[in-house]
């Protein structure tokens, strides 16, 4: 017999990463060459641009593991927009990605209203997209490899 809970319980969450991160580890050769490897371990990597009073014009903001750039937020003010402002942050966090921490591929993932012909014409090609994500929405699943 077992109780269920639902309550957030940050202890045992670290403790369900640990034991899912071990049997991964177990089951999968491709997990296990990672291992004492730079890529190992993810690592946050953020670009910011700031405007001439130091106000944050726009960001990326992302991390790396396993030879891969993972893009999160990637976000230009609107008076910086069509400025090419977003695909210098967008070329700063893949040369960084690749030449820093050789990563060889980018993903990323946008909403339709957001951004995926910006990305598309950064190289970025669809590989998914999941209707009603949120409800009358669309989400695209996108990467990119690296040069």
């Amino acid at each position: 017999m077992f109780r269920l809970e639902t309550e957030v319980d940050k202890e045992r969450h670290r403790l369900l990463s640990k034991r899912l991160q071990e049997d991964n580890v177990a089951a999968s050769a491709g997990l296990r060459a990672l291992l004492a490897t730079p890529a190992e371990h993810e690592v946050p990597l953020e670009v910011w641009a700031l405007d001439r009073d130091g106000a944050l014009a726009g960001g990326l903001t992302g991390r790396t593991w396993a030879y891969w750039l993972h893009v999160d937020l990637l976000w230009v003010d609107a008076r910086h927009r069509g400025s090419g402002l977003g695909s210098r942050l967008l070329a700063e966090a893949e040369g960084t990605a690749r030449a820093e921490r050789a990563c060889t591929r980018s993903r990323l993932e946008t909403w339709d209203f957001q951004a995926p012909q910006f990305y598309r014409k950064h190289g970025y090609e669809e590989i998914g997209r999941v209707e009603d994500y949120p409800p009358g929405v669309t989400e695209f699943i996108l990467t990119k490899r690296l040069a």
